[in-house]
């Protein structure tokens, strides 16, 4: 079963730091043409990853809600960036699925550092 506090957890850290993204790519150019994309994944990957590392309930269920925790707050965030008008409306589909994938990539990543604290790692 998904441990629906680790997930709310999450997709918050996730959401709060979306919407900061969003808001530095649309005052900050540069952020805008160099770190927007690669920052939005790595932060829906990482919010898959402090799901799974902090319940570990295995690879498929850690990828599951990695997924969800990955791709609510990547769906936010491109909202935000598409009502700001910097991002085009026809982003939003894709850059969610990007989203999810991260997400559970994280998910898978998180559960092996959790199998790993727990071996005494």
């Amino acid at each position: 079963m998904i441990d629906s506090k680790a997930l709310q957890r999450a997709i918050l850290v996730g959401t709060l730091l979306q919407i900061t993204l969003a808001v530095l790519g649309y005052y900050s150019p540069w952020i805008m043409a160099h770190a927007f994309l690669f920052g939005g994944m790595m932060i829906s990957a990482t919010s898959g990853f402090l799901y799974a590392q902090d319940v570990g309930p295995g690879y498929a269920r850690a990828m599951f809600a990695g997924a969800v925790a990955g791709g609510v707050c990547g769906f936010v965030g491109i909202a935000l960036s598409v009502g700001l008008q910097d991002t085009p409306p026809s982003f939003l589909w894709l850059g969610t699925a990007i989203a999810i994938l991260t997400g559970a990539v994280g998910g898978l990543w998180g559960q092996v550092s959790f199998a790993m604290k727990s071996r005494g790692w």
